[in-house]
């Protein structure tokens, strides 16, 4: 038997699909893929670790013509990183900027619409063409320099991803430091979310008001603020959920508890149906928008999808449900 059919065996009997076993081996589920279809070959690192996780002697793993299991005599765990004070106070740092920057890109993407709709209605200042140029211009203006901290962030925070990928323990003091932290930062937490959830609730107020007028400029100036409100309490949101996130994951609390592989594949099945529901959501927004150009009245798309996206959710949870009662 070969050194894939080996791997396959051992992960499957362990009741691990190839994305898990590759979190646990920190590699890509390709690779996991690649060693199973014999594609390629792990190195001796690599040998050492499957070795260790499943229990099994290298020679089983390595040797053609040992077919039956040869296993340790105990099972070494997979070395467990530590997270020092010093590590968790830059990591906490690092995620209170990103937080402030991330939150800025978001406004950016939010209001970088207003220009155009703007522009679009003042007909009797400029030439239509002309107005939707501009506005299309300044759009990719705001957004460029948005894409650019989004992607910036996402290069800084990879030294710290292992802490969303692999198991890890925390050093003497580190639990300590982070919930006095937590606890100071609790009202400001708090505070933030409450403020954010009004402004995001009265936001619609100001498009109510501007479609009473019949006036289309007036309307478009109500949806601009509308949109720096709702922008506004987006970024409230995300600075403090950032900060919040970052102390959990370290104390490994609310959503960040430990779970089962089961439990786990769910929120990975959940995470990436929601990143394909909303890019499309805001696909139609914009495909919508720009052919009809009636922007005061596509935007009831946002409040449909937020109500349908708990019933996508449902469904999820469903069906990750009946596929693992059938695995189980």
């Amino acid at each position: 038997m070969i050194l894939a059919d080996k791997i396959m065996n051992l992960r499957k009997r362990s009741g691990w699909s190839q994305e898990e076993l590759a979190e646990k081996m920190r590699v890509s589920r390709q690779a996991v893929s690649k060693w199973e279809g014999a594609q390629a070959v792990p190195d001796i690192e690599k040998i050492l670790m499957l070795s260790q996780l499943f229990g099994v002697t290298t020679d089983y793993l390595l040797k053609d013509e040992i077919e039956d299991e040869e296993f340790t005599d105990d099972v070494a765990p997979v070395p467990v990183k530590r997270i020092s004070l010093a590590q968790a106070n830059e990591f906490l740092e690092w995620r209170k900027r990103a937080a402030n920057r991330i939150a800025a890109a978001t406004f950016l993407c939010i209001a970088a619409v207003i220009p155009l709709l703007l522009l679009g209605t003042a007909t009797e200042l400029l030439p239509e063409n002309l107005a939707a140029g501009i506005g299309l211009i300044t759009l990719l203006i705001m957004i460029a320099p948005a894409v650019a901290i989004f992607l910036f962030c996402g290069f800084q925070n990879e030294p710290f991803e292992f802490i969303d990928r692999e198991p890890f323990e925390t050093e003497y003091g580190v639990e300590g430091m982070v919930r006095e932290k937590k606890k100071a930062y609790r009202p400001a937490y708090v505070k933030s979310n409450i403020i954010a959830t009004c402004l995001c609730v009265l936001a619609f107020v100001p498009l109510f008001i501007g479609s009473f007028t019949g006036n289309d400029f007036f309307i478009a100036v109500m949806f601009a603020v509308t949109m720096i409100l709702a922008g506004i309490g987006a970024m409230l949101f995300i600075i403090a959920g950032v900060r919040w996130a970052s102390m959990q994951k370290l104390l490994k609390e609310g959503h960040y508890v430990p779970k089962d592989p089961q439990e786990q594949r769910k929120i990975r099945i959940k995470k990436n149906v929601g990143r394909v529901y909303w890019l499309s959501v805001t696909a139609i927004y914009l495909a919508g928008s720009f052919l009809t150009d009636c922007w005061e009245i596509t935007w009831i798309v946002w409040p449909i999808a937020g109500i349908m996206f708990g019933v996508v959710m449902c469904l999820c949870n469903l069906i990750a449900d009946r596929n693992n009662g059938k695995k189980s």
